[in-house]
């Protein structure tokens, strides 16, 4: 069995109705097998447990575990293949309309996961925070840094912290009062639950923006913001998930800035009178 999506496509016709629709799903969403249980599969096909068990063995696997190893080979044998499904056949012109094309179908996806209770919650505790952290490293630290420079704008005390041992001091010394936001696209950067747990038992409230799914980040924050958790197989510094979660932080700004406006309008204001002082005009 050289490729397992390949192997079940060919077989579909055979399968029992059960097997059948847990097939369609993972022909269907076969990026998405990997971050599931086998609880949440079944769940997603409408099937039992049972079911997953034996579709695995008609198909002549030894189980589930063994189902999302094969899938994620069959996914990585999608050969010539980059950011936006682009291949080396591309021309320029190509390139460029693909991972346009690619990035806003990265924003239209992370846009139906956000929950509006979720998002609400978090401008609510982001609006009234007396400090807020951002932490991420990497790729998310640069969308940690960007949420910075954007709530400075607003007058709200905030730091972006990329270096693990800053996060952490930082962390422990929140309050009540505080938030603790954590950016990381895989939610299992150890580094980032880390901080994102010291900072809760702080007392701090605590905000997660990572991709969808279940994952450590997710259970340790209050708070749960998603990003699609599709990418493309060869990803140019996170390339898709950065946009989206600087989307969501767009989102974030935009809803406290609007909800604190009489407030925070001067402080607009000024921050964009001084920064037009330091531009050259001819």
């Amino acid at each position: 069995m050289n490729d397992i999506l390949t192997a079940i496509r060919e077989a579909h016709p055979t399968f029992k109705p059960s097997e059948a629709k847990i097939a369609k799903y993972v022909l269907e969403n076969a990026h998405l097998v990997s971050e599931l249980s086998i609880n949440e599969l079944a769940n997603a096909c409408d099937t039992s447990e049972a079911s997953v068990i034996r579709f695995c063995r008609t198909i002549g696997l030894k189980g589930f575990q063994e189902l999302k190893i094969k899938v994620a080979v069959s996914l990585s044998k999608q050969t010539k293949k980059l950011d936006g499904g682009i291949s080396d056949e591309d021309d320029v012109t190509d390139v460029i309309q693909k991972i346009a094309n690619f990035n806003k179908q990265a924003i239209d996806n992370t846009i139906s996961l956000l929950n509006i209770d979720s998002v609400m919650r978090a401008v609510e505790a982001l609006a009234n925070a007396s400090k807020i952290d951002f932490y991420g490293v990497a790729a998310s630290g640069m969308v940690a840094y960007d949420a910075m420079l954007k709530f400075s704008r607003i007058n709200i005390p905030c730091t972006a912290y990329q270096d693990t041992h800053l996060q952490l001091t930082s962390a422990v010394n929140l309050k009540k009062g505080d938030v603790a936001f954590g950016i990381s696209y895989s939610g299992a950067t150890k580094e980032i639950v880390e901080a994102i747990q010291v900072a809760k038992e702080a007392g701090a409230t605590t905000i997660s923006l990572t991709k969808y799914g279940q994952s450590p980040l997710v259970k340790t924050a209050d708070i749960n913001l998603f990003v699609s958790s599709e990418e493309a197989m060869f990803r140019s510094g996170a390339m898709a998930s950065r946009i989206a979660q600087l989307t969501v932080i767009d989102i974030l700004f935009i809803l406290v800035a609007r909800k604190k406006y009489n407030e925070v309008v001067k402080y607009l204001e000024n921050t964009s009178e001084i920064l037009s002082m330091r531009k050259i005009y001819k």
